[in-house]
Formats: structure tokens, sequence, C-alpha cells
């Protein structure tokens, strides 16, 4: 059973009573991320995520961690392009001690100097492992190219050079400006009191700014772009990327059965084609992120470096075929039935859930109830996912990024 209030306190809350399982997952939704910085303090939003954990007026670091353990809660959080996630689960006669633990580092984080030196070591450390991390590489260049000039395309994680701009004066700014009681929701998935939460959320957030301006995000529109980078690896990665639908969008279901059908699961067309008939990678999939005003489609594939313009003519093949012949009636049962199943899986996960609902509140100023999700799924129709294909067929829409021991000629066997 789903539930909203507005708390006194001007914060908004959603809730999913399960009662029956002995847990809870909670969470605090927060509208800021990578999108909201200023470029000379990139990765700001991600800086606080991490502070938020080093020490408040009453605990130090070492206390949170332990007082978690006590309750048998996992703590943590994360940043996104769009918004900050400061979650905890734990056992249902353990909420109110989960809620006064998240909100303490919510509400009284010192942010002290020394720690933020500390832990700016820490994100560098962090920048570094992306840099090692090929598959991650390849997805930040293509994220920077597809949304270059727009505040989607900039790292989450930011660069050394913002991040050593980043004073406490300049991190508390930022917070006060962009932690309002309208940018932020809670969520509460799992086996709990109502009324309890709603009160201990009441009395632990009061005080917060009420609202801030909402920003206008400018869209730039460029022409694709391809991008190497060279490192001393075993293998090549290859990310190409195209504009999508948004989160909230009337395709974004038929948009899923698509990304599930091309390159979701082992028997998706992308699998069978370029790793089981070929054996031109061992590593490929297709994935879908949508944003709250737009979206990307991806393309991903790790192979040998001889191998890079072979899986890219495969690669691109399979967009044509889909592009020419769509999808057969098969596929799309089997699909939509694929999709209704991971969905209706993730609906035993209290923490999956919570997930859900609080970012659909954030970002769409709304939920879905399992009815709901399941009847849009069945509600596709072959229209639906014609247009989707007119959206993501045309190789010459796609951004590419490379990430390989040599400076091979991305732009040409793309468009070639």
């Amino acid at each position: 059973m789903f539930k909203t209030r507005k708390l006194n306190c001007g914060v908004r809350i959603v809730m999913e009573d399960n009662s029956y399982v002995k847990s809870v997952a909670i969470g605090i939704f927060v509208k800021a991320g990578s999108v909201d910085e200023e470029p000379k303090y990139a990765g700001i939003s991600h800086f606080i995520e991490h502070m938020m954990f080093k020490g408040t007026e009453k605990r130090s670091a070492k206390q949170i961690a332990a007082d978690a353990d006590k309750i048998a809660g996992n703590i943590n959080a994360y940043t996104s392009k769009e918004l900050t996630c400061y979650h905890i689960k734990t056992l249902t006669e353990n909420t109110d001690k989960a809620i006064e633990l998240l909100t303490d580092i919510f509400m009284n984080s010192k942010f002290d100097p020394a720690e933020m030196n500390r832990e700016r070591n820490v994100i560098f450390e962090e920048m570094s492992m992306c840099e090692d991390t090929p598959d991650d590489l390849a997805y930040e260049i293509a994220m920077g190219n597809v949304f270059d000039g727009n505040p989607l395309g900039p790292s989450i994680i930011g660069n050394r050079t913002a991040l050593k701009r980043v004073s406490r004066n300049v991190l508390t700014d930022y917070l006060h400006a962009e932690y309002t009681a309208d940018s932020i929701v809670v969520a509460v998935a799992g086996n709990f009191d109502e009324e309890t939460v709603c009160e201990l959320f009441d009395k632990y957030l009061t005080g917060i700014k009420p609202s801030k301006k909402e920003k206008q995000v400018k869209d730039v529109k460029n022409p694709p772009k391809c991008s190497v980078r060279v490192k001393d690896i075993e293998q090549s990665h290859i990310m190409l990327a195209t504009r999508s639908i948004s989160l909230g969008d009337d395709l974004y279901y038929a948009m899923a059965i698509l990304t599930t059908i091309l390159g979701g699961t082992m028997s998706s067309r992308l699998f069978q084609n370029v790793r089981e008939q070929k054996g031109l990678a061992y590593s490929v999939y297709a994935m879908n992120h949508g944003y709250s005003k737009m979206g990307t489609f991806m393309i991903y594939a790790g192979v040998s470096h001889s191998n890079i313009h072979k899986a890219i003519s495969a690669i691109k093949h399979e967009l044509d075929v889909l592009k020419k012949d769509g999808i057969t009636k098969e596929e799309f049962e089997m699909s939509k039935v694929q999709l209704k199943g991971n969905y209706i899986y993730g609906l035993e996960n209290v923490n999956s859930r919570m997930m859900a609902i609080g970012k659909n509140m954030l970002l769409l100023d709304k939920y879905y109830t399992p009815e709901e999700v399941i009847s849009e799924i069945d509600s596709v129709s072959s229209a639906d996912i014609q247009k989707s294909i007119d959206m993501i067929g045309d190789i010459n829409t796609y951004s590419g990024a490379l990430v390989s021991d040599h400076r091979a000629k991305l732009k040409e066997m793309l468009y070639e």
C-alpha cells in the first residue's frame, strides 16, 4: 500500500508498506547532482555525499559506522547526474534508530577542513580508479560526447582542478542553496509504522531552507562526436551513444522492451550475434538511461584490439537489420515477459522498492504502483516499438568512444 504526505517541515515523504517482511529501507533523496554544479566546482555534489559520513556534532566517522553495525544497518549513499541519495536498510525493530542515524549525518555533519583534505585525496584515488577501468572510462567519454555542452555531459565525480577549489565555505554554501525542503523526498519501503516514521522525520528535518529556484537546463544539440583514448590495456572498449527518451516519456517501456531485445539478455541480438556466432566479444550489451528531461541509449562491447572494426561492423549490421525489419512477434512477447519478471523480482527487495519510489517522486513528482507498471508494459504497441526504433536505429546519430592500445580510426569505422 502506498501513501504520500507533506510533512510539517516541508519535505515530502512517500511510503510503501510491505507487512510481510521484517525489514525497512529508508532513503533521503535530494534533487542536487552534477547538473546543478558550476563547472569551476565540478564534483561538489559527490564530495558532499562523501563528507556526510566523516563526522557529525555527536558522532565520529568511526562511530557512524559502528552505530550502523549495532542495528544491523546497511548505510550508504550515491550521487547521480540529477540527485543525491542517503539510505539505510535495517530490521523493522530498529527503524527509529536508523532514522536518527541517517538524519544525524544529513543535518549535522561538521565538514571538518582536515577531513575534507583527507577525503579529497580519497576521491582523487577514485578518479584514478575510473581512469584505470577502461569500460567506465569509455562510458564517461561517450556521455561527454553525446551531451557535449549540456549539464548532463560532465562526469559526476568531477575533476582534480575543480575539487581543489572546494573549500569548506564553498561546500556549505552549495549545501544550503541546494538542499532545500522542496528538493527533498524521503522514501520508505518495508515493514514500519507510518505515524512513527513521519513524526521522526518531522522532528529531525526541521529547519531546512524551504525552497530554491528551479534551474532551466539548457539543451545543446551538437553533431555526433567520436573520441579515442590510448592506454596500455589488453582489450579495447567500445561505447556508442545516441539521444533517447526521458524518464517519464510515454515510450519509456517501449524503449525498455527494445533495449532488452537488442542487448539486454543472453538471448538478445547483440549477445547472440556479436558474441555467440562471431566470437568478437565476451561482454556486449545495450542500455537506456532516462533522465528527467532527456535520455541516452548506449551500446557497449569489449573486444580484442584486432577485432575493433569487425565488432563495430557487427553492431552496425544489427542496427541496420533492426531499422529495416523491426522485431518479431516472438521477441516482442518474450521481452515483455522478461521485463515484467525483472520488475516483479525487484518487488521482493525493499531496498529496490525504496529506490524506485524515491527517485520517481523526486524527479517526476509521482510514483508507480506495481499494477500501473505491469499495465504500462502490457500496453506497449508495435507502433511504440517502431517509434523507438526510429530513435535509436541510425548509426549516423551515434557518438562514439573507444579506449584502446592504439589510435584506431573510430569515426571512419562508424560512419563509413
